[in-house]
């Protein structure tokens, strides 16, 4: 399948909304945490497919505001695990020439999250093939809401005026700034919601939503999507024939 993908029309972002661990564990008949272990293998799978095939940019939907919502025994198991995956993929990501970072209010995470992101994105920052970067205590909502506080303040202090902020002056006050936005949009496990997810970023891009639950995400499901990707007329508003001229 890989061969089929043509690598001149690769998405250059790919965002993935990482779905159905909790339904995953419970076909096993286990505690949800344990789908959230095994989403580990999926999450190293399509890292390496995307540092193979030249993709530049792949963000994971790791870990939304309203997560911290969900029971606490659940959460603190999510960080204890997190903690743990980012030290034990070092080496992955060092071998696959992949750069670390990371979006969010990671401010809001317990200390040992936040030395061990530190640390993994200062051994990585020097790779320079794919960039992951995982989504973390982030929403849509929230990304615009912080976008939004800052321009007021820099209108509040004479540095911008209102008449100066368009897309592209408010892009750059995104997490994301710096990024493409993403073309392609994976969610898992067949759901058909974005979930507070790059709202703005994702205004244009391509959704791919197959049914496999997240745990089960292989190499050969992130081809599909890309195949499926390179099957698509990307109009942007635009007609089929405006295109062609």
């Amino acid at each position: 399948m890989k061969e089929h993908i043509d690598p001149s029309n690769l998405p250059k972002h790919i965002a993935v909304i990482m779905d159905g661990n909790g339904r995953w564990a419970k076909r096993q008949g286990a505690a949800r945490v344990f789908g959230h272990r095994n989403a580990i293998k999926a999450v190293r799978e399509v890292t390496e497919g995307c540092a193979e095939l030249g993709v530049k940019y792949l963000t994971l939907y790791a870990f939304s505001t309203e997560n911290w919502n969900r029971p606490k025994y659940e959460v603190d198991a999510l960080m204890t695990l997190l903690v743990h995956t980012i030290r034990g993929e070092i080496k992955t990501l060092m071998d696959n020439n992949v750069r670390l970072t990371t979006i969010g209010n990671t401010e809001s995470l317990p200390t040992d999250c936040q030395r061990e992101l530190a640390e993994a994105m200062r051994e990585t920052q020097s790779n320079n093939g794919l960039t992951l970067v995982l989504a973390l205590s982030y929403s849509g909502r929230w990304d615009i809401l912080e976008a939004a506080r800052q321009l007021a303040a820099e209108v509040r202090d004479g540095k911008l005026t209102p008449d100066q902020i368009d897309e592209t002056v408010f892009s750059h006050h995104l997490a994301t700034d710096g990024m493409p936005e993403p073309e392609l949009m994976i969610r898992t496990s067949g759901e058909m919601r974005i979930s507070n997810f790059m709202l703005w970023q994702l205004a244009y891009a391509e959704f791919y939503m197959p049914e496999v639950l997240w745990p089960d995400f292989r190499k050969n499901h992130l081809y599909e999507a890309i195949l499926n990707y390179q099957q698509r007329e990307r109009r942007f508003g635009k007609t089929s024939e405006q295109l062609v001229k």
